[in-house]
């Protein structure tokens, strides 16, 4: 018998006054822990979220909480989800279900009592897991306790009948493969993906996008990427995509998945912009994109010069592109002492402004704007001096009203 019984999450007094309360209204047994909670606690990974499938109908899982004194959400109750809150952790609770119809997108579900019958509308194996208040393991298609134990990302029956009913789950073939898998990615489901790949026209853009990025964010996401490549599930989404060899890179020198996304994609602010309105990223994801890649960096670059680029891209932009540089040339060595320098260094502030221009007696107007440029450049140049500010803007001043 398998169980995941040693399991704080499981044992939590939050997580058992939800137990109680659904048990009190549908009898032992009425509910069971599913998905992630029961696969990571098998694979020895965090658990993050602790989801629960009921045979209750919402409406019942919701007046049972209540009565209980737990605070509780109807999320999608057309999906048979309520969220309730105990000791201030969410918990979502989702009828047991089955599809009546889907579009690839989206489902029309009825309600079941059927734990197999739910189980096989979920996408893969390894999610189709269930554990009781007791810790003990059910796995209703007799291969999802091995699939997380080895490391295998396998769909639930047909891999193309469960496709077609969401296109997103090609998304999540790779990024699942990312996150848990070991060794090959699951034959036919890359099949099943590449001869569907067409089928993710119908996903929303910030569907996609946050798949992606979750995908991007795992430790290791270099084999899912290249399978999504050589599978051209990559091209349908990146259409403009950089050689791999430089998001290979970028993989080992950070961790942050935005990142690796710009690795992907060619140092083109203009197809960079296109790609990330595509996708609908946020836009300050959108901005440090076409930042990125909007110039290069000499990792070969002197202290000063260093420090002029840092001062006039800021921070982040400055360290994107050092390590942009260092995933294109393969020179993270070479790059350290910038990085170094991005953190360390206060960068400073201009000295000057329109009130000491006017203090030094050049009329308000059109000329101060040149003026401070015309300081800040020899500033600049100069390695940030700190002092003879006064008599700098004195001689700026001279050579632009003479």
């Amino acid at each position: 018998m398998t169980t995941v019984a040693d399991q704080s999450w499981l044992t939590s007094r939050a997580t058992r006054a939800v137990i109680a309360a659904l048990e009190a209204a549908g009898g032992e047994g009425c509910v069971r822990f599913v998905g992630g909670c029961v696969r990571n606690s098998l694979m020895g990974q965090p658990v993050d979220d602790i989801d629960l499938a009921t045979r209750l109908k919402p409406e019942a899982a919701m007046a049972a909480l209540k009565d209980a004194g737990l605070k509780v959400v109807p999320t999608g109750l057309a999906h048979g989800t309520v969220t309730a809150v105990s000791g201030r952790a969410p918990y979502e609770i989702t009828t047991l279900r089955r599809d009546v119809s889907t579009d690839g997108r989206n489902a029309t579900v009825a309600f079941t009592d059927d734990w197999s019958e739910d189980a096989q509308r979920r996408d893969f194996r390894l999610n189709a897991l269930y554990a009781d208040g007791t810790g003990q393991v059910f796995d209703p298609t007799g291969h999802g306790v091995d699939d997380a134990r080895t490391g295998r990302i396998v769909f639930v029956g047909d891999p193309e009948t469960r496709i077609r009913e969401d296109y997103l789950r090609i998304l999540r073939f790779f990024r699942f493969f990312a996150w848990y898998g070991r060794g090959e990615p699951d034959a036919e489901g890359l099949a099943a993906c590449a001869a569907l790949a067409d089928g993710m026209v119908r996903l929303s853009a910030e569907r996609v996008s946050r798949e992606l990025l979750k995908l991007l964010r795992a430790p290791d996401p270099r084999p899912a990427v290249a399978a999504m490549a050589t599978s051209e599930v990559l091209a349908r989404i990146l259409p403009d995509t950089a050689p791999l060899p430089m998001f290979e890179r970028m993989v080992a020198i950070s961790p942050d998945p935005v990142l690796r996304l710009s690795a992907l994609l060619p140092a083109d602010p203009e197809s960079v912009e296109a790609t990330a309105r595509a996708l609908r990223l946020s836009n300050p994801d959108r901005l440090r994109l076409v930042a990125a890649a909007s110039g290069e960096i000499d990792l070969d670059m002197t202290a000063p010069t260093a420090r002029a680029h840092l001062y006039r891209l800021g921070r982040e932009t400055f360290r994107d592109r050092v390590q942009r540089a260092a995933a294109q040339t393969d020179r993270s060595v070479a790059a350290a002492p910038w990085l170094d320098l991005a953190d360390a260094w206060p960068i400073p502030r201009l000295p000057v402004g329109g009130r000491q221009v006017a203090a030094a007696g050049l009329p308000a107007g059109p000329d101060t704007g040149r003026v401070l440029a015309a300081f800040e450049a020899g500033w600049i140049a100069d390695d940030f001096p700190t002092e003879g500010h006064a008599e700098r803007l004195a001689r700026v001043i001279a050579s632009l009203t003479a």
